[in-house]
């Protein structure tokens, strides 16, 4: 997606009327919980994951470390949300299907102790479809998950080879058969625009997928990101042209076969979004423990964000100490307008406008002129009932997002999207 230059002159206008006020009911509160070890790095990842030991003993008395070292960084976090009913939880990485389905039945039951969750709450686990995990889905069904996202990526030898996936295609389809056999809600993750990938062959990955019939699918296109071992030796990837092709193919099939693009990469069946990451998308607050994991809470002082200490032995050797926070701060009233619109524009039906004021603590006019230009330029509905990006708002998202940057940022780019797994 193209960025645009955004100059002070011509984006929405913050000043010292606009001062933030807390709202009455605070927004719906999640939990993630970061599991930050994989069987082996991906290429082209860059989250907070790590090669496990190659010792089994070793890593699993590492992972029972890291299981009290989460109970213990939840209870101290409990004054910060104390009496608020958790909606969702997601346990993400990494790869959490490392664990076994007793350490997991562990980690669920600590949190049930310590936090209420809502009745049929959604808890979403992470699994990644090696033989070694997917014999345990039906463990982690009775140990309380029960929505599990699966990263397929692809169903091509070739591609996954190239992706440096340890699975190949027929455990691929194996475990999603399982998953569908263990869980009425699950996510298939598949990635699009791979090295060398034609359009032929991500429409058959599509295809495979839809037979399984998931009641939720992630397509992400993929990018090279810094910090990876692609950004350091770059593959083919499809060009421009081919990757647009890609993706209006994609999207075109899944609606055909009953799945509504609600999101940027997400497709769901009526009633199967994803719980969590619709609160992520539509700014409500989270609390996230273990290592790495970020947290956003609207407090009376503000709207709050922290961070975990992010490598697993700076996060250990500090939860030995009692602390967890590394950094933590309130979001500036200039920066809240780019936050909040950093996510709401990715949904496809966007949001009423009356979420901004409700999330953010702000006015209706703190983004009037930007909401102005963005019409304009045809980026954003006509609608003063709703926030929602036209499907070119879509195509050129970073434009869009980019006219909510604050006064203050000057020429500052948008800051990059991170995906949200499914």
């Amino acid at each position: 997606m193209s960025v645009s230059t955004i100059s002070p002159s011509n984006i929405g206008s913050i000043n010292k009327a606009h001062a933030w006020r807390a709202p009455g009911v605070p927004p719906p509160l999640s939990l993630y919980v970061h599991f930050p070890w994989c069987a082996r790095k991906c290429p082209y990842c860059d989250f907070n994951s790590h090669a496990q030991s190659e010792s089994a003993a070793d890593a699993a008395q590492l992972r029972l470390r890291y299981l009290q070292a989460l109970r213990a960084d939840l209870e101290s976090a409990l004054p910060l949300v104390w009496g608020r009913t958790v909606q969702s939880v997601f346990i993400g990485g990494g790869t959490p299907s490392l664990m076994t389905g007793e350490e997991v039945d562990r980690l669920l039951c600590d949190i049930r102790t310590l936090l209420p969750l809502r009745p049929g709450c959604e808890i979403t686990l992470e699994a990644n479809p090696g033989t070694m995990e997917a014999e345990r889905f039906a463990a982690f069904r009775q140990a309380g998950v029960n929505r599990l996202s699966l990263g397929i990526q692809s169903f091509d030898d070739e591609m996954l080879a190239r992706l440096g996936r340890i699975h190949d295609a027929s455990q691929a389809r194996r475990a999603a058969e399982r998953a569908k056999e263990q869980f009425d809600n699950f996510n298939l993750d598949l990635m699009w625009a791979l090295p060398g990938q034609s359009l032929v062959q991500a429409q058959e990955d599509l295809r495979v997928a839809l037979e399984i019939a998931p009641p939720h699918l992630s397509l992400y296109q993929l990018t090279v990101e810094p910090n990876t071992v692609f950004a350091k030796f770059p593959p083919q990837l499809p060009d421009e042209d081919t990757a647009f092709l890609i993706q209006e193919a994609l999207q075109r099939r899944a609606g055909n076969c009953g799945y509504r693009h609600y999101e940027v990469s997400a497709y769901a069946r009526s009633g199967r979004e994803c719980v969590h990451n619709m609160n992520y998308w539509t700014f409500g607050d989270y609390l996230g423990i273990g290592a790495g994991a970020h947290t956003k809470l609207t407090l009376a002082e503000g709207i709050t964000r922290q961070e975990r200490y992010s490598k697993p032995e700076s996060y250990l050797g500090n939860a030995a100490e009692g602390r967890f926070v590394s950094r933590q701060y309130i979001v500036s009233v200039f920066d809240l307008p780019f936050e909040f619109m950093l996510n709401a524009l990715r949904l496809s039906d966007g949001v009423p406008a009356s979420l901004f004021v409700e999330r953010t603590g702000l006015p209706p006019d703190a983004v009037s002129r930007a909401r102005d230009l963005a019409e304009r330029r045809g980026l954003l509905e006509a609608d003063p009932t709703r926030i929602c990006a036209t499907s070119r708002g879509l195509r050129f998202l970073n434009d869009l997002q980019a006219m909510f940057l604050p006064e203050h940022a000057g020429e500052q780019r948008p800051a990059k999207i991170e995906p949200v797994a499914g």
